[in-house]
């Protein structure tokens, strides 16, 4: 259980992060919610979260790929919680064409708040944890990070990094007791996959489950890993059989 804990969660507000921080609040933790545009959205989860679990919950507004505004961030939940224990980086957007008509600008944009945003609160918290002697962190990749898949360049890229910079964090971060892992979901029914219409059938050709995931059901690997004390380093897919 994660009574007592503190847990910051980027892209909190609907789909994945929104479950998530759903499923950590059930388990004890208090929630301060990041989110880059909808208030109301991220005031409703954080309500939910204290009717349903009696936890502390707040929203903040913060575009994670600016370092000076996470880094400002941080620093509030830090005053308002008096402590800081998990981070999940969830916080993600896509901006998906073929290669040769994407534009640098779809490519910045991508990489800037799915890697730079990760990187970017990692980087903030850090010295938190290491005062705490101890922290968690995980990092919401992708199967694409895994596999790419056309049309996602700048997807694939950016989620192949968060995997890199897992596993570096990982191994720098060890010693002080803070853990780094990553999930890496497969296709998950979210508002971001509804972009995806017409396209499910080929989607579930490739899932051995033959169905989509459930928000709830990456959650559920995120809390894992939070809780964890001798996993670190480690890539957990979410995906119906799909990366095997």
């Amino acid at each position: 259980m994660l009574n007592g804990k503190v847990a910051i969660v980027t892209g909190g507000s609907r789909g994945i992060g929104a479950a998530v921080a759903r499923e950590l609040a059930s388990r004890g933790a208090d929630i301060a919610v990041l989110y880059a545009g909808n208030q109301e959205l991220a005031e409703r989860v954080c309500g939910e979260c204290r009717e349903r679990y009696g936890v502390r919950a707040g929203s903040y507004c913060c575009d994670v790929a600016d370092f000076e505004a996470a880094k400002e961030t941080v620093a509030r939940i830090k005053e308002d919680f008096g402590r800081v224990d998990i981070l999940v980086n969830n916080a993600g957007i896509t901006r998906d064409k073929l290669l040769v008509m994407m534009k640098e600008e779809d490519f910045d944009a991508v990489l800037a708040t799915n890697l730079k945003g990760a990187f970017n609160m990692i980087r903030h918290v850090t010295s938190i944890f290491i005062r705490n002697k101890g922290g968690r962190i995980v990092n919401v990749s992708s199967v694409v990070g895994l596999h790419g898949n056309a049309g996602q360049a700048n997807y694939a890229a950016s989620k192949a990094g968060v995997i890199g910079l897992t596993k570096s964090v990982a191994k720098e971060l060890a010693g002080k007791n803070i853990l780094c892992n990553a999930v890496a979901p497969g296709f998950i029914a979210t508002d971001m996959t509804k972009e995806l219409s017409g396209a499910e059938d080929a989607w579930m050709n490739l899932i051995p489950l033959k169905r989509a995931g459930a928000a709830e059901e990456v959650a559920k690997a995120v809390a894992f890993l939070a809780e964890s004390d001798y996993i670190t380093g480690e890539v957990l897919r979410v995906d119906g059989g799909m990366g095997m």
